[in-house]
């Protein structure tokens, strides 16, 4: 062995006990319920209810029980002068059991923590307690030197067997981490390149089109403004300039899609501050703000923008109070005005937009919720997404 083997320490991986199934947990409970049998059987064996020696022996038991799980956890966690006080407090409880006449209870609780040490601690540590615990069983045994050498020669081949397997076990958890990893990765980036093929597919078809409408609505409107001032004339160019405002808003939402399927979006809070700029309100953040899932970014976008809408189109000069908040395990979206509206049923079907039906679907596919309603002063828009 080279000098690594013996100062390292068995992987996190494999000091990380397996999912408890059923039939291990059914394992467990009977361990006690024989533990707890062997007691009753001794006291009654010995002729008398020595039900206080019992009772002391069970104390003792679940200590030890609940040492040994603080044991599994700081040898998880690398720590190396807890895991040595705690596997020494063992080995003094074994040599008080002995004294107390257990001598059997002594010689099992040495073998398990001279197997233990071997499994789960450092070499360089784990051999001098193997050592100590195993010569004090073999003292307390009496066997022939024979039975005592096999004896602890099996127990400390099977606590290497068990820090060997271990091991292997970890290995393979972090290769099928690695695999997992991989795959992911490898989806993602295929979903990134379909992402920015439909990207270029609507860039070329709607993004040109757009443009193309601008530059001739523009001129449109130049050459209407050129002719003399008349009903008529005021009329096509209040249509022109609205249709030119229209595809100009079209066209920056077309961009804001190209970015989203590139992942190039802005930050959420950043869009807010934009979508708002120029109009009666506030926005806020609270929380620690953190990326968002391309699908929850996208969803507090467009609620926002739908949102913002129907306040133009029902409460034309109210204030609008915006606030995103991050949760530990989801985002909160909550858009208020301080207008009148219509009623919430004719909200819902006017327009050419998401309207509340919508946006509440949008937010469910997601496993989230929007709720939208009438307040004493205005209206309020609530959705909270996972993210």
């Amino acid at each position: 062995m080279n000098r690594g083997t013996w100062t390292s320490w068995p992987s996190r991986e494999a000091l990380t006990p397996a999912p408890r199934t059923p039939l291990r947990a059914a394992i467990g409970r009977f361990v006690w319920a024989a533990v707890f049998a062997g007691y009753l059987w001794k006291a009654f064996a010995d002729g008398r209810f020595a039900l206080w020696q019992m009772a002391i022996g069970l104390v003792v038991t679940a200590g030890c029980a609940a040492v040994g799980k603080e044991f599994f956890r700081t040898t998880r966690e690398h720590r190396l002068g807890p895991s040595l006080g705690l596997l020494v407090l063992l080995i003094a409880v074994a040599f008080g059991a002995l004294e107390a006449g257990a001598g059997a209870a002594a010689a099992v609780l040495w073998c398990v923590c001279a197997v233990v040490a071997l499994e789960r601690l450092p070499l360089f540590a784990a051999v001098p307690l193997t050592a100590v615990t195993l010569v004090a069983y073999v003292v307390v045994k009496g066997d022939g030197w024979l039975t005592s050498v096999i004896t602890a020669g099996g127990l400390c081949l099977g606590g290497y067997v068990l820090r060997l397997d271990a091991e292997a076990r970890g290995s393979s958890q972090r290769l099928l981490a690695q695999e997992r990893a991989a795959r992911e990765a490898e989806a993602g980036k295929a979903a990134l390149a379909e992402r920015s093929r439909i990207a270029r597919e609507i860039h070329d078809v709607l993004a040109h089109s757009l443009s193309a409408q601008l530059v001739h609505l523009e001129a449109a409107r130049l050459l209407i403004e050129r002719e003399p001032s008349a009903e008529f004339r005021d009329q096509v160019l209040e249509r022109v300039v609205a249709a030119r405002s229209m595809a100009r808003e079209g066209l920056a939402e077309t961009r804001q899609a190209l970015s989203a399927l590139r992942g190039e979006m802005i930050p959420v809070e950043d869009f807010l501050r934009q979508l708002m700029a120029g109009e009666p309100a506030e926005v806020s953040v609270a929380g620690e703000r953190r990326q968002l899932t391309a699908e929850a970014s996208q969803t507090v976008r467009r609620v926002a923008q739908e949102v913002l809408t129907n306040t133009r189109k029902h409460a034309p000069g109210a204030v609008v109070t915006v606030r995103l908040e991050y949760q530990p395990d989801m985002v909160a979206l909550v858009v208020r005005d301080a207008g009148g509206r219509r009623p919430a049923g004719e909200l819902a079907v006017s327009g050419s937009g998401y309207g509340l039906v919508g946006m509440r679907e949008r937010a469910e596919l997601l496993g989230g919720t929007l709720e939208a309603g009438p307040e004493e002063e205005g209206f309020v828009v609530n959705l909270r997404v996972p993210a």
